[in-house]
C-alpha cells in the first residue's frame, strides 16, 4: 500500500456534506488522474459517500479519514475500504485494522509519537497537523534519527507549499483538501476539480 501511496504522491482529503457529491467528484478526480482518495467521517453524509464511491469505483484505492473508535475501522472494511487513517496513533485501532487485514495510517506529530508508532512496527505513517506542528523543517529534523521512516504530510499542505514536501527524502505523498473544496462541490464545479486534479498529479515531477 505504501508504494501505491508513493506512486500517487497526493492523496485528496474528501468532506463531503452532500451524498450527492461524492460520485461526480470522486469521478472527476479520478479522471484527472488521481485514484487514490480519503473520505473522512467528519460529517454524516460520509459514510453513503464512502459507499457510493466503492460501487462506483470499484478499481480505485478508496479509504477512510478522521477514525477515531474500532467500531469504525470494522465498518470501514465492511464498505469495501482499501485503508483508514486515523489523526494520531492509538494501538487500539491499529490492532482493529490488523484483525481485519486493513492498512491503517495513523498519524503523529512528534518524535515521542514516532518512536512510540515505530515500537508498534509502524514505518509510515501521517504527520498531522503538518504546518502547525513544524512543516517541512520537522520533517527534515525527522530524516536523521528516524531514518527507516517515511510520513505522508497533511493539513495545511496545498499548492505553495507543495513540492516543498514532495521534495523530502522522508515523503512518500501527501494529503490535502484543496483539490476538491466545498467551494468546488456546492458550485457542482467537477470541470475544476478534474483541472485540479491535473495539476496536482504533475506535482513533484
Amino acid at each position: 500500500m505504501k508504494g501505491l501511496f508513493g506512486r500517487a504522491k497526493v492523496i485528496p482529503v474528501l468532506i463531503f456534506d452532500r451524498v450527492d457529491d461524492a460520485v461526480p467528484t470522486a469521478t472527476a478526480l479520478i479522471e484527472g488522474g488521481l485514484s487514490v482518495l480519503e473520505v473522512t467521517l467528519r460529517t454524516d453524509t460520509a459514510w453513503e459517500a464512502l459507499e457510493a464511491i466503492v460501487t462506483r469505483h470499484p478499481r480505485a484505492t478508496i479509504g477512510v479519514g478522521t477514525v477515531l473508535e474500532s467500531e469504525q475501522i470494522a465498518r470501514a472494511k465492511a464498505c469495501g475500504a482499501a485503508f483508514a487513517v486515523s489523526p494520531g496513533f492509538d494501538p487500539a485501532l491499529a490492532a482493529a485494522a490488523a484483525a481485519r487485514d486493513l492498512f491503517y495510517l495513523p498519524g503523529i506529530a512528534t518524535a515521542s509519537e514516532v518512536m512510540a508508532a515505530r515500537r508498534a512496527g509502524f514505518r509510515f505513517l501521517k504527520f498531522f497537523p503538518a504546518e502547525a506542528a513544524g512543516g517541512v523543517a520537522m520533517l527534515k529534523s525527522f530524516a536523521s534519527p528516524f531514518r527507516d521512516m517515511s510520513f505522508c504530510p497533511t493539513g495545511g499542505v496545498g499548492p505553495g507549499n507543495l513540492d516543498d514536501y514532495l521534495s523530502l527524502s522522508n515523503v512518500v505523498c501527501v494529503g490535502g483538501s484543496w483539490v476538491a473544496t466545498a467551494g468546488d462541490m456546492a458550485g457542482d464545479d467537477w470541470d475544476g476539480i478534474r483541472t485540479k486534479a491535473v495539476a496536482t498529479r504533475n506535482a513533484g515531477s
